[in-house]
């Protein structure tokens, strides 16, 4: 192979090798995501236990949870938008347990174009997971609350309006179902886990780098032979 050639070969041969590396490395990382996804699916299906005393927002985290009580006046309003499905609400009440805490709920949610009716006003159990929920980013607007429209389950802020401690259990089911309501479950969906499409990029990038180091080398060298004739 000429000398002029060897540089080239070397170059292209460094650069698919760390472009594989890092696509190697994010196969790791889907691995080490799918598992503490598993881990999260796992916690989440668990047998439900009943309302602890204090809360821990990471130890506590989709941690199932049984409560009895009445669900109390007042409902707020999250804008949200389901695939398939269109923009909505997810409603959030206060629930007084029969032990006298009260605490957020989401109830779940309902169409933008639906009536909120009132929560049932009869003693019910309400099972689902309690959760911290990310909903704020650096442009999510300040919530209504004149206007009862919220855009993030921030909540210090809804305790403070309805009178609760600032802990939300999701529900996952009523012992009396609302006709109105559809619960959303806490689930793995929002977590984001991107790594296999990173792979799949990193290892396409060290193809085509590869391919372009060897169209450069042929190229080369058949130069270099036309210039021997």
């Amino acid at each position: 192979m000429q000398r002029n050639l060897l540089l080239p070969l070397i170059f292209g041969l460094a650069g698919a090798a760390v472009l594989s590396w890092l696509g190697v490395w994010q196969m790791q990382r889907l691995e080490w995501k799918e598992g503490i996804l598993s881990q999260i699916e796992t916690r989440i299906a668990a047998e439900p236990v009943a309302l602890p005393e204090s809360f821990d927002p990471e130890a506590d985290r989709y941690l199932p949870v049984t409560v009895t009580g009445q669900f109390g006046e007042g409902a707020l309003r999250v804008l949200v938008s389901r695939k398939q499905v269109g923009a909505g609400y997810l409603v959030i009440s206060p629930f007084e347990t029969a032990t006298g805490r009260r605490i957020l709920v989401d109830r779940g949610f309902i169409r933008q174009s639906d009536t909120l009716e009132p929560a049932p006003d009869s003693e019910l159990t309400v099972a689902g997971n309690l959760h911290w929920p990310e909903d704020r980013n650096s442009s999510t607007p300040e919530n209504d609350v004149a206007g009862n429209t919220w855009f993030a389950r921030d909540l210090g802020q809804m305790a403070d309006v309805l009178d609760t401690e600032p802990v939300l259990l999701v529900a996952r089911e009523l012992s009396q179902p609302e006709d109105a309501v559809t619960p959303l479950p806490v689930d793995t969906a929002h977590i984001p886990n991107d790594h296999l499409q990173y792979a799949i990029t990193w290892f396409s990038l060290a193809a085509i780098w590869l391919g372009m180091t060897a169209f450069y080398i042929f190229r080369g060298r058949g130069a270099a032979k036309g210039l021997d004739r």
